[in-house]
């Protein structure tokens, strides 16, 4: 896929832009803009030049999620159409999650249903203080997908995640960060400057060690105390070996900053 219809893709200085592209549909997802993630992020994955990735959307809207319109229009068809959907973002959001390269969220105003997961997946979410998060499934008869109900609870807690998901309710931007799904909230005019500064900071960083806490954080859901450490003594040492690992010990025994090649 050489080019995008509906998002924006491009790399510069081994920061990666992914910019979700169907503003006048609140950047909700069909199946097209489905698939064009999904590549983007396999793209992100397999270039050893992109040592950080950035993920927004244009126009007022971060994303409302699945668009709801095809899936009436799908009629006795749509759940052969979710399917095809999910199946889509779900590999790309894995992807997204697990690639070597950290990913940084900026949310640039409403995220509902599986757009609030996009949120979450960010290693980094950084929100605008005209950013807002809800779920919305239930209010259209519908239940969560895209990791909410594997992610949600952990970040917020059992209880406040089955509010958000039963009430549907509408968290501000200061409510996100108070709860924790956010990082940093900040002024939308600042959004992308302040997204972008952290970019090209991260981008000078030790890449694969990057990596490897990714990896580390999302084992730890599901491994034994001492199995994770395990995995930890192996990323560690393997992270030391590194030419990487080699250049920031040498460089703090000499006092100086690292030039990390990632």
């Amino acid at each position: 896929m050489s080019e995008y219809n509906l998002l924006n893709f491009q790399i510069d200085d081994a920061i990666a832009t992914i910019t979700l592209n169907r503003p006048d549909a609140a950047n909700a997802f069909n199946l097209e803009l489905a698939t064009e993630l999904n590549h983007a992020a396999i793209v992100c994955q397999h270039n050893p030049n992109i040592r950080v990735v950035v993920l927004t959307g244009n126009g007022k809207l971060f994303s409302a999620g699945g668009d709801l319109s095809i899936m009436f229009e799908a009629g006795d068809q749509v759940d052969a159409l979710l399917k095809q959907l999910t199946d889509q973002l779900h590999v790309a959001f894995s992807t997204l999650m697990r690639m070597r390269a950290p990913l940084i969220v900026a949310v640039n105003g409403a995220a509902a249903g599986i757009g609030l997961s996009l949120a979450l997946i960010g290693d980094i979410t950084i929100a605008s203080e005209k950013a807002s998060f809800t779920l919305a499934y239930t209010a259209a008869g519908l239940s969560p997908d895209g990791g909410a109900t594997y992610l949600l609870p952990k970040v917020v807690g059992i209880k406040r995640a089955k509010e958000m998901m039963i009430t549907n309710r509408r968290l501000s931007a200061a409510e996100a960060l108070e709860w924790g799904m956010v990082n940093r909230v900040v002024a939308p005019e600042a959004l992308l400057d302040e997204t972008l500064a952290m970019a090209k900071s991260i981008a000078q960083g030790a890449t694969n060690a990057f990596a490897s806490v990714k990896s580390l954080v999302l084992s730890s859901f599901s491994e034994s105390l001492e199995s994770q450490m395990v995995l930890e003594v192996e990323a560690l040492a393997r992270n030391a070996m590194s030419k990487d690992g080699q250049e920031g010990i040498q460089a703090f025994l000499e006092k100086r900053q690292p030039a990390f090649k990632g």
